[in-house]
């Protein structure tokens, strides 16, 4: 990439800066974990994948970082929590400082909506009659995998 990370909330701009697509990464920011999920290079499907614990940053881009070399990521999706009503509170201006941090990468960065994600991850894996206890566990992961299955249908169109 060139001189500077792009950071945006546009898919349109972020499926221009991977014009050959890639295999992207999806953070799904929670207070104590960090919900993390991956979709294949032609941005068909988003599929969860580990969830973090949650600590210093120093401690989380160490772990982070491991999985972008593992997967060969090519770009990374953070949810971005905003309010119904659409606007930005504290939250939202948390994980746009979480993704300037992770610009030392390198990789786009698209900033997408997270509204509804862990609602919708939670009806899902109740109809999978996933115990409460998995639920738990997985939820952050789960609602990763919802936040880049949404930014990966709005990219993809434009990207290939």
């Amino acid at each position: 990439m060139g001189e500077e990370t792009l950071i945006t909330t546009g898919a349109l701009s972020f499926s221009d800066a991977l014009p050959d697509g890639g295999v992207l990464m999806a953070l799904d920011l929670g207070t104590k974990t960090i919900g993390t999920a991956f979709c294949d290079a032609g941005w068909s499907f988003a599929s969860p994948g580990k969830t973090l614990p949650r600590g210093k940053f120093s401690r989380d881009r160490a772990a982070i970082e491991q999985l972008l070399k593992e997967r060969g990521v090519k770009g990374i999706v953070i949810g971005l929590p905003l309010n119904m009503d659409g606007s930005e509170g504290p939250r939202s201006q948390s994980s746009r400082a979480y993704a300037r941090n992770l610009a030392q990468f390198g990789l786009p960065i698209l900033l997408w909506d997270e509204r509804w994600s862990t609602a919708a991850a939670e009806s899902a894996m109740i109809a999978q009659d996933m115990s409460r206890t998995k639920r738990a566990t997985r939820i952050d992961s789960h609602a990763a995998a919802i936040i880049l299955q949404a930014a990966i249908d709005a990219a993809a169109g434009s990207a290939f």
